[in-house]
């Protein structure tokens, strides 16, 4: 099943302690058709087993209510461009082990930020997220890796398309790599996607490529449009606006692609962002 047959795929991140098949039936409590999950604790360490009968009854789930793909979330922690040995060993270990994981749930999705260089300079990060990359993809997995869109505080790298791009060009087996685009990241980090979506996409094809765009964060902002902060608002509560939404949630090359909240919110919150993006949809026949 894939997103474009039913309707809007959109979702929140959901928490893994209850299990698997239990996060898939908050998913449908809140009318999600797509979630974003964390491999492991967000703040890095060691992963904890899957049961593969609870990763067999959520795929079972996911297929009878019509799930569009999924994507997880490595580590915040997991830096494949440190300018420390031992994080970067992590990184390494951690992001394999992760695409191992994903492979318990075939065909979906696995986002990362692609790291901070960490006073090493972009050219040189980009070298160690794509040693990185050429280490751990492997030809036979099911699962994609997507590179996240970053905001370009501090010394991350992503902040724009060219380095996104640059990342892709260097990595051996770039059949398994795709982007994910987040609304408040690439505002902050100065593309005007709420003035100009038609233009950011335009810029994006051609750097990137389009088929790459696997996904998106919905996020609002906190701050204008090339501020460099990175701070989540609440889906028409920001500098983006409740219009920008509306015009990305029926945009023809968008509203096929999984679409994940990462707003300030509770449950019933995102319960009711996902209600809301679904009605600001509906004029397109979503």
């Amino acid at each position: 099943m894939s997103d474009s047959d039913q309707g809007l795929a959109l979702g929140c991140h959901l928490s893994t302690s209850k299990g698997y098949e239990a996060m898939g039936k908050t998913a449908v409590s809140i009318g999600a058709t797509t979630f974003a999950f964390f491999t492991r604790n967000p703040r890095g360490g060691n992963a904890k087993a899957i049961d593969p009968d609870d990763a067999a009854a959520l795929r079972e789930l996911l297929r009878s209510h019509r799930f569009g793909t999924l994507v997880a979330h490595s580590p915040y922690t997991m830096n494949l461009c440190s300018a420390s040995e031992d994080t970067v060993d992590f990184a390494r270990r951690a992001l394999a082990e992760d695409i191992e994981r994903m492979e318990l749930l075939p065909g979906n999705y696995l986002n990362f930020h692609p790291g901070s260089h960490v006073k090493q300079g972009a050219e040189r990060g980009i070298e160690l997220i794509v040693e990185g990359l050429n280490q751990v993809l492997d030809p036979g997995q099911k699962t994609t890796v997507l590179l996240e869109t970053m905001a370009g505080k501090g010394s991350e790298v992503g902040r724009t398309f060219e380095e996104l791009r640059a990342i892709i060009d260097g990595v051996r087996h770039d059949e398994l790599l795709g982007v994910c685009l987040d609304t408040c990241h690439v505002n902050d980090a100065g593309y005007d996607i709420a003035g100009d979506l038609e233009g950011v996409l335009t810029e994006f094809d051609r750097v990137i490529g389009l088929d790459r765009l696997k996904a998106l964060h919905l996020n609002d902002s906190k701050n204008p449009v090339g501020s460099h902060k990175d701070r989540h608002e609440r889906i028409g509560e920001g500098t983006l606006g409740m219009d920008a939404f509306a015009r990305i949630v029926c945009h023809p090359l968008l509203r096929t692609l999984p679409m994940v909240l990462e707003t300030p919110n509770d449950l019933d919150g995102y319960k009711r962002e996902i209600e809301l993006l679904r009605g600001l949809a509906a004029n397109t026949g979503e």
